[in-house]
């Protein structure tokens, strides 16, 4: 499937993007120059400016040609070799392919040069390679190489380009373009972005099968959230400890066999999926995507139902784990001497490697994140959890959880007016429900996971997900559900 966006609208919208995106900095810079002139007397001031312009995007320019990750060389790993080939000759790519592993869930596609001939480099995350199955894998990476064939001509490189610069624009609090007419053009060029998705979708599903490309989707998004909401929150908290977790990648693979925690990234990336607000997102829900995949279709010759099998894994999870830590890859791993992550500080600054698997529990539920409880003792001007939350509930009785929910995240109120209601729910269910879990931990409520601090057991036997049962409330504006589960700890209390 081959989708061209129509020629004089795709660089119309190219154009009316780039200079949009740019129209802010270039009014600076051309103030910067006649302020020059007008105080120095000399044109040469004038240079200046631009010449710091011109410097800042070759640097950056340097920056893109180098190449990220750790290389996986075809006789290191002659099965990931293997798969990659098949699936490109099933797609029909021709091009010389390089395979760089990277330390999150990631899979892109890029141009580059090896020896002065033109290559495309394969990036996948590890997380991929352990949490896919090898079907689920070649889907990933027919995807890959199918969007390539799609957007590989320069009009709709340049449309994509353009779109990229004005989200990071606007995202940004510096220079910012004008929000609604930016919004508009993205909101028009959208659809070609998403139809080239939705071609590459349907040439993965061709070459793979429907049923792996459709089960790849959803298991990236999981993946993607358990990585950077679970995952993220042990590395932050023990790297203020001084240390890192080593197995990290084995916690993880562990992590996500607990239904809870599966239910809750499922729950996070079907959020995050809704979110959009200047309309710049490429990719479609994913709902959408696997609707729009061609019904029945599977390959005659299948791959694997379980994930690959790195011969170099250890290696390769070492490197990974030292570039989250940022120290040099240690006894699981050597620094790849193509990567550009070596380290060069002092050995005894480095942090402490521990084991996830074999901390004692308590210990690992301490490292889940309770900022949201101090802020909402600080917001509500209560100093027992109990009360807090009880503040909480009223002002989602009374619809006031808006005002709550930027005095716990003031950076709510620079947000997009069409996300403010999203994240504040999120905002605020990540406040209460450690505030309730306090309160229930007290009440003799247990915990039902070793991964998540939000998920207990009721003295009954029931188990709650106290994060989806407070984010529903507010989404519903009905404390009732939440009252009545505290209400249930005063009369077992009464009863006792």
């Amino acid at each position: 499937m081959n989708i061209r966006p129509p020629a004089l609208r795709a660089w119309l919208l190219t154009i009316g993007m780039a200079a949009l995106a740019w129209l802010p900095s270039a009014v600076m810079v051309l103030a910067l120059m006649l302020v020059s002139v007008a105080w120095d007397g000399s044109r040469w001031v004038a240079i200046v400016p631009p010449a710091l312009i011109i410097a800042g995007l070759v640097r950056g320019a340097l920056e893109r040609g180098r190449l990220p990750g750790r290389a996986l060389r075809p006789g290191d790993e002659p099965e990931l070799a293997a798969l990659v080939r098949d699936v490109a000759e099933r797609i029909g790519f021709q091009e010389p392919l390089l395979v760089r592993i990277v330390p999150e869930v990631q899979a892109s596609l890029g141009p580059t040069k090896v020896a002065g001939v033109r290559a495309y480099a394969l990036l996948l995350g590890l997380p991929l390679l352990r949490g896919l199955s090898e079907a689920q894998l070649a889907s990933v990476v027919a995807h890959e190489l199918a969007h390539e064939q799609q957007v590989s001509d320069r009009r709709t490189a340049a449309l994509r380009f353009a779109r990229h610069t004005l989200t990071d624009r606007l995202e940004s609090r510096r220079f910012r373009p004008l929000s609604r007419p930016a919004t508009a053009l993205l909101r028009a060029s959208q659809p070609m972005m998403w139809h080239a998705e939705l071609a590459a979708d349907a040439d993965a599903a061709g070459a793979v099968g429907t049923t792996a490309t459709a089960e790849a989707l959803r298991r990236t998004g999981v993946l993607h959230e358990a990585f950077e909401g679970l995952g993220a929150t042990w590395w932050s908290a023990l790297m203020e400890d001084g240390t890192y977790p080593e197995d990290f990648y084995d916690a993880l693979d562990t992590a996500l066999h607990d239904p809870l925690v599966v239910r809750r990234a499922t729950r996070a990336a079907e959020e995050e999926d809704t979110l959009d607000p200047y309309t710049a997102e490429d990719h479609p829900p994913v709902a959408d995507r696997i609707a729009a995949l061609p019904t029945g279709v599977e390959p005659s010759t299948a791959y694997g139902t379980e994930p690959l099998v790195l011969r170099t894994g250890d290696l390769v999870e070492g490197w990974c784990v030292a570039e989250l830590a940022g120290v040099e890859a240690g006894a699981k791993g050597t620094t790849d001497t193509g990567s550009e992550g070596a380290r060069h500080g002092d050995p005894y600054d480095d942090p402490r490697p521990v084991r996830l698997l074999t901390m004692a529990p308590d210990r690992l539920h301490d490292l889940g994140d309770d900022t949201g409880l101090t802020l909402l003792l600080a917001a509500t001007g209560r100093q027992e959890p109990e009360r807090a939350v009880a503040v909480a509930l009223d002002a989602v009785a009374d619809g006031s959880w808006p005002r709550l929910a930027r005095r716990l995240e003031p950076d709510l109120r620079w947000m997009p007016a069409a996300v403010r209601p999203s994240i504040g729910r999120t905002v605020l269910a990540s406040a209460v429900a450690p505030a309730l879990t306090t309160v229930l931990r007290a009440a003799g409520w247990s915990y039902a996971s070793r991964w998540l601090n939000s998920a207990l057991t009721a003295p009954d036997g029931t188990v709650v997900d106290l994060h989806e049962l407070v984010g529903d409330a507010v989404a519903a504006g009905d404390p009732g559900p939440v009252r009545a589960v505290l209400a249930s700890t005063k009369t077992r209390e009464a009863a006792a």
